[in-house]
């Protein structure tokens, strides 16, 4: 279930929240589906985590100097 990408386990994790939020199953399955849920919120929680440190910037700072900066979305210039 690791080798999901993002946008597989975030649909199967939407399709768990949808069969539960019906109410049809029974309760064995419901739980079993329960625990499915949370493996895949935790694989998506990893990506994203991935993600943010690819999406890290590198700002010149007048110079050769580079630093390493976190994307800021609502920062001028970077498309917020």
């Amino acid at each position: 279930m690791a080798k999901l990408s993002f946008e597989k386990a975030l649909a199967q994790l939407e399709q768990i929240v949808q069969e539960m939020e019906n109410g049809d199953l029974p309760l064995e399955k419901a739980l079993a589906r329960f625990e499915e849920g949370i493996a895949l919120s935790r694989i998506c929680s990893e990506k994203l985590g991935e993600m943010e440190k690819r999406i890290t910037q590198l700002v010149d700072e007048g110079g050769a100097r580079l630093v390493e900066k976190p994307f800021d979305p609502l920062e001028p210039g970077t498309g917020g």
